[in-house]
Protein backbone atom coordinates (compact mmCIF):
# COMPACT_ATOMS: atom_id res chain seq x y z
CA UNK A 1 0.00 0.00 0.00
CA UNK A 2 1.24 3.28 -0.90
CA UNK A 3 1.22 6.60 1.04
CA UNK A 4 0.33 9.42 -1.31
CA UNK A 5 2.24 12.47 -0.08
CA UNK A 6 -0.02 15.15 -0.59
CA UNK A 7 1.71 18.24 -0.16
CA UNK A 8 -0.89 20.57 -1.15
CA UNK A 9 -3.07 19.22 1.65
CA UNK A 10 0.05 19.36 4.31
CA UNK A 11 0.46 23.04 2.83
CA UNK A 12 -2.87 23.94 3.64
CA UNK A 13 -2.72 23.03 6.90
CA UNK A 14 0.65 24.50 7.31
CA UNK A 15 -1.41 27.47 6.61
CA UNK A 16 -4.12 27.09 9.45
CA UNK A 17 -1.04 27.10 11.98
CA UNK A 18 0.77 29.70 9.73
CA UNK A 19 -2.12 32.04 10.07
CA UNK A 20 -2.68 31.60 13.81
CA UNK A 21 1.01 32.22 14.77
CA UNK A 22 0.80 35.45 12.47
CA UNK A 23 -2.43 36.70 14.40
CA UNK A 24 -0.85 36.45 17.81
CA UNK A 25 2.66 37.67 16.61
CA UNK A 26 0.77 41.19 15.25
CA UNK A 27 -1.13 41.11 18.59
CA UNK A 28 2.57 41.48 20.59
CA UNK A 29 3.76 43.82 18.27
CA UNK A 30 1.48 46.22 17.65
CA UNK A 31 0.11 45.29 14.29
CA UNK A 32 3.50 45.00 12.80
CA UNK A 33 3.25 42.65 9.64
CA UNK A 34 6.45 40.05 8.18
CA UNK A 35 7.03 41.50 4.92
CA UNK A 36 8.09 38.94 2.25
CA UNK A 37 9.98 41.22 -1.21
CA UNK A 38 10.06 39.66 -4.34
CA UNK A 39 12.52 40.79 -7.51
CA UNK A 40 11.06 39.74 -10.73
CA UNK A 41 13.63 40.25 -13.51
CA UNK A 42 11.96 40.12 -17.18
CA UNK A 43 8.57 38.67 -18.06
CA UNK A 44 8.98 34.82 -18.18
CA UNK A 45 5.59 33.92 -17.54
CA UNK A 46 6.12 30.95 -15.23
CA UNK A 47 8.04 33.21 -12.68
CA UNK A 48 5.67 35.80 -12.71
CA UNK A 49 2.79 33.09 -11.90
CA UNK A 50 5.20 31.47 -8.97
CA UNK A 51 5.57 35.02 -7.83
CA UNK A 52 2.07 35.46 -7.52
CA UNK A 53 1.21 32.54 -5.66
CA UNK A 54 3.70 33.37 -3.21
CA UNK A 55 2.39 36.54 -2.32
CA UNK A 56 -0.99 35.23 -2.63
CA UNK A 57 -0.15 33.02 -0.03
CA UNK A 58 1.19 35.49 2.27
CA UNK A 59 -1.97 37.54 2.19
CA UNK A 60 -3.55 33.92 3.04
CA UNK A 61 -1.77 33.91 6.46
CA UNK A 62 -2.07 37.65 7.03
CA UNK A 63 1.33 38.15 5.88
CA UNK A 64 2.18 41.20 3.14
CA UNK A 65 4.51 40.91 -0.18
CA UNK A 66 5.78 43.37 -2.62
CA UNK A 67 7.17 42.78 -5.26
CA UNK A 68 9.96 44.65 -7.23
CA UNK A 69 9.57 44.21 -11.08
CA UNK A 70 12.63 44.58 -13.52
CA UNK A 71 12.73 44.49 -16.96
CA UNK A 72 14.78 41.83 -18.80
CA UNK A 73 17.90 44.10 -20.20
CA UNK A 74 17.93 44.90 -16.12
CA UNK A 75 22.17 44.55 -15.40
CA UNK A 76 23.23 42.92 -12.57
CA UNK A 77 24.38 46.09 -11.11
CA UNK A 78 20.54 47.11 -11.23
CA UNK A 79 19.36 44.01 -9.04
CA UNK A 80 22.29 44.41 -7.03
CA UNK A 81 20.88 47.57 -6.24
CA UNK A 82 17.12 46.58 -5.63
CA UNK A 83 18.76 43.91 -3.00
CA UNK A 84 20.37 46.55 -1.03
CA UNK A 85 17.54 48.50 -1.33
CA UNK A 86 15.77 45.49 0.61
CA UNK A 87 18.38 44.99 2.88
CA UNK A 88 18.32 48.74 4.14
CA UNK A 89 14.77 48.56 4.75
CA UNK A 90 13.72 47.25 8.40
CA UNK A 91 9.96 46.47 7.02
CA UNK A 92 11.49 43.78 5.06
CA UNK A 93 11.40 40.72 6.63
CA UNK A 94 12.30 38.42 3.83
CA UNK A 95 14.02 38.53 0.61
CA UNK A 96 13.79 36.24 -2.79
CA UNK A 97 15.35 36.57 -5.77
CA UNK A 98 12.53 35.10 -8.46
CA UNK A 99 15.34 31.76 -10.21
CA UNK A 100 16.30 32.33 -12.99
CA UNK A 101 17.29 35.18 -13.93
CA UNK A 102 18.43 36.37 -17.10
CA UNK A 103 21.35 34.52 -18.57
CA UNK A 104 23.51 38.05 -18.46
CA UNK A 105 22.61 38.61 -15.03
CA UNK A 106 25.20 37.15 -12.51
CA UNK A 107 23.01 35.22 -10.15
CA UNK A 108 25.61 34.35 -8.19
CA UNK A 109 26.68 37.37 -7.04
CA UNK A 110 22.94 39.00 -6.32
CA UNK A 111 22.37 35.54 -4.48
CA UNK A 112 25.10 36.47 -2.23
CA UNK A 113 24.31 40.14 -1.69
CA UNK A 114 21.28 39.36 0.26
CA UNK A 115 21.46 39.59 3.77
CA UNK A 116 21.84 36.19 5.72
CA UNK A 117 18.73 37.54 7.70
CA UNK A 118 16.46 37.82 5.06
CA UNK A 119 17.58 34.92 2.62
CA UNK A 120 14.36 33.11 3.49
CA UNK A 121 14.63 30.82 0.25
CA UNK A 122 18.23 29.62 1.07
CA UNK A 123 20.25 30.88 -1.29
CA UNK A 124 23.22 32.60 0.22
CA UNK A 125 26.75 30.73 0.24
CA UNK A 126 26.56 31.86 3.64
CA UNK A 127 23.41 30.13 4.48
CA UNK A 128 24.28 27.38 2.46
CA UNK A 129 28.05 26.99 4.48
CA UNK A 130 25.67 27.28 8.08
CA UNK A 131 22.79 24.63 6.93
CA UNK A 132 25.79 22.07 5.95
CA UNK A 133 27.44 22.27 9.37
CA UNK A 134 24.00 21.70 10.43
CA UNK A 135 23.99 25.04 12.31
CA UNK A 136 20.75 27.49 12.49
CA UNK A 137 20.14 28.73 9.08
CA UNK A 138 17.37 28.87 6.41
CA UNK A 139 17.39 26.07 3.99
CA UNK A 140 16.28 26.19 0.45
CA UNK A 141 12.91 26.38 0.61
CA UNK A 142 12.44 23.08 -1.75
CA UNK A 143 14.63 20.70 -0.20
CA UNK A 144 13.44 21.81 3.14
CA UNK A 145 9.96 21.74 2.17
CA UNK A 146 10.54 18.34 0.93
CA UNK A 147 12.21 16.92 4.88
CA UNK A 148 8.93 18.77 6.34
CA UNK A 149 6.69 16.90 4.27
CA UNK A 150 8.78 13.60 5.39
CA UNK A 151 8.41 14.53 8.75
CA UNK A 152 4.71 15.16 8.61
CA UNK A 153 4.06 11.67 7.17
CA UNK A 154 6.78 9.97 10.14
CA UNK A 155 8.52 8.57 7.60
CA UNK A 156 12.50 8.81 9.06
CA UNK A 157 15.14 8.55 6.73
CA UNK A 158 17.68 7.77 8.59
CA UNK A 159 19.97 4.67 7.75
CA UNK A 160 18.25 4.91 4.15
CA UNK A 161 20.00 4.66 1.02
CA UNK A 162 19.19 8.05 -0.27
CA UNK A 163 19.92 9.39 -4.20
CA UNK A 164 19.20 12.79 -5.46
CA UNK A 165 19.35 12.95 -9.36
CA UNK A 166 20.02 16.64 -10.02
CA UNK A 167 22.90 19.03 -8.33
CA UNK A 168 21.14 22.71 -8.31
CA UNK A 169 22.72 24.66 -5.24
CA UNK A 170 19.47 25.43 -4.69
CA UNK A 171 17.79 22.05 -5.26
CA UNK A 172 19.93 18.62 -5.34
CA UNK A 173 23.03 20.18 -2.98
CA UNK A 174 21.18 21.48 -0.31
CA UNK A 175 18.48 18.66 -0.78
CA UNK A 176 21.68 15.84 -0.24
CA UNK A 177 22.80 17.78 2.49
CA UNK A 178 19.64 17.33 4.14
CA UNK A 179 19.34 13.90 3.86
CA UNK A 180 23.16 13.56 5.32
CA UNK A 181 22.32 15.56 8.48
CA UNK A 182 19.16 13.58 8.82
CA UNK A 183 21.28 10.67 9.17
CA UNK A 184 20.65 9.12 5.40
CA UNK A 185 23.26 7.83 2.94
CA UNK A 186 22.91 9.82 0.47
CA UNK A 187 24.33 9.40 -3.45
CA UNK A 188 24.23 12.30 -5.21
CA UNK A 189 23.92 12.14 -8.73
CA UNK A 190 24.34 14.13 -12.21
CA UNK A 191 24.46 14.33 -15.90
CA UNK A 192 27.95 12.39 -15.46
CA UNK A 193 27.10 10.19 -13.48
CA UNK A 194 27.99 6.78 -15.04
CA UNK A 195 25.08 3.78 -15.27
CA UNK A 196 22.60 6.16 -13.59
CA UNK A 197 19.58 3.19 -13.54
CA UNK A 198 22.02 0.90 -10.97
CA UNK A 199 22.34 3.71 -8.72
CA UNK A 200 18.50 4.73 -8.68
CA UNK A 201 17.78 0.78 -8.28
CA UNK A 202 20.22 0.88 -5.15
CA UNK A 203 17.72 3.97 -3.44
CA UNK A 204 15.70 3.19 -0.88
CA UNK A 205 14.79 6.97 -1.11
CA UNK A 206 14.92 8.45 -4.48
CA UNK A 207 14.61 12.57 -5.25
CA UNK A 208 13.93 13.29 -8.91
CA UNK A 209 15.91 17.00 -9.33
CA UNK A 210 17.50 17.57 -12.19
CA UNK A 211 14.87 19.41 -14.45
CA UNK A 212 14.06 16.96 -17.14
CA UNK A 213 10.49 15.89 -18.07
CA UNK A 214 10.29 11.85 -17.19
CA UNK A 215 14.03 11.71 -17.02
CA UNK A 216 14.13 8.63 -14.55
CA UNK A 217 12.34 5.87 -15.55
CA UNK A 218 9.52 4.50 -13.25
CA UNK A 219 10.92 1.06 -13.72
CA UNK A 220 14.12 1.86 -12.28
CA UNK A 221 12.77 2.25 -8.87
CA UNK A 222 12.68 -0.59 -6.59
CA UNK A 223 9.67 -1.37 -4.89
CA UNK A 224 9.51 0.03 -1.42
CA UNK A 225 11.13 3.02 -2.05
CA UNK A 226 10.07 6.35 -1.35
CA UNK A 227 9.59 8.56 -4.61
CA UNK A 228 10.27 12.34 -4.34
CA UNK A 229 9.28 14.10 -7.81
CA UNK A 230 10.60 17.77 -7.09
CA UNK A 231 10.58 18.50 -10.65
CA UNK A 232 7.24 20.20 -12.72
CA UNK A 233 7.07 20.98 -16.39
CA UNK A 234 4.65 22.00 -18.42
CA UNK A 235 1.44 19.21 -18.64
CA UNK A 236 1.90 18.67 -15.13
CA UNK A 237 4.81 16.58 -15.55
CA UNK A 238 7.72 15.32 -13.15
CA UNK A 239 11.63 14.32 -13.38
CA UNK A 240 9.91 10.98 -12.88
CA UNK A 241 7.57 9.03 -15.23
CA UNK A 242 4.90 7.87 -12.70
CA UNK A 243 3.86 4.87 -14.15
CA UNK A 244 2.99 1.94 -11.85
CA UNK A 245 4.85 4.05 -8.76
CA UNK A 246 1.67 3.98 -6.75
CA UNK A 247 0.92 0.34 -5.31
CA UNK A 248 4.15 -0.85 -5.26
CA UNK A 249 6.54 1.90 -3.58
CA UNK A 250 6.10 2.90 -0.18
CA UNK A 251 5.85 6.46 -0.92
CA UNK A 252 4.94 8.67 -3.74
CA UNK A 253 4.49 12.88 -4.40
CA UNK A 254 2.13 13.98 -6.96
CA UNK A 255 2.40 16.03 -9.45
CA UNK A 256 1.94 18.53 -9.48
CA UNK A 257 0.74 18.71 -5.55
CA UNK A 258 3.13 17.14 -4.10
CA UNK A 259 6.57 19.16 -3.57
CA UNK A 260 5.44 22.66 -5.04
CA UNK A 261 2.79 24.01 -2.30
CA UNK A 262 5.53 22.65 0.17
CA UNK A 263 8.06 25.23 -1.02
CA UNK A 264 5.99 28.50 -1.33
CA UNK A 265 4.40 27.14 2.54
CA UNK A 266 8.25 26.75 3.76
CA UNK A 267 9.20 30.41 2.16
CA UNK A 268 6.44 32.03 4.20
CA UNK A 269 7.07 29.80 7.70
CA UNK A 270 10.64 31.26 7.08
CA UNK A 271 9.83 35.07 6.38
CA UNK A 272 7.72 34.79 9.61
CA UNK A 273 10.65 33.14 11.55
CA UNK A 274 12.83 35.85 10.09
CA UNK A 275 10.52 38.76 11.29
CA UNK A 276 10.13 37.13 14.48
CA UNK A 277 13.68 37.31 14.89
CA UNK A 278 13.99 40.99 14.31
CA UNK A 279 10.84 41.55 16.61
CA UNK A 280 12.72 39.29 19.47
CA UNK A 281 15.67 41.90 19.46
CA UNK A 282 13.81 45.39 19.47
CA UNK A 283 11.32 44.50 22.46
Amino acid sequence: MSILLDGKAVAALHERELSEHVAALKARNGGQTPILATILVGDDPSSATYVSMKGSACRRVGMDSIVIKLSASATTDDVLSAINRLNANQAVHGILLQHPVPAHVDERLCFDRISISKDVDGVTSHGFGLMALGEPAFGSATPAGIMRLLAHYKIDVSGKRAVVVGRSPILGKPMALMLSNANATVTLCHSKTSNLEAEIRRAQLIVGAVGKPNFIRSDWISDGAIVIDAGYHTGGIGDIHPDGLMGRCAAVTPVPGGVGPMTISTLIAQTLGAAERVWSTIQ
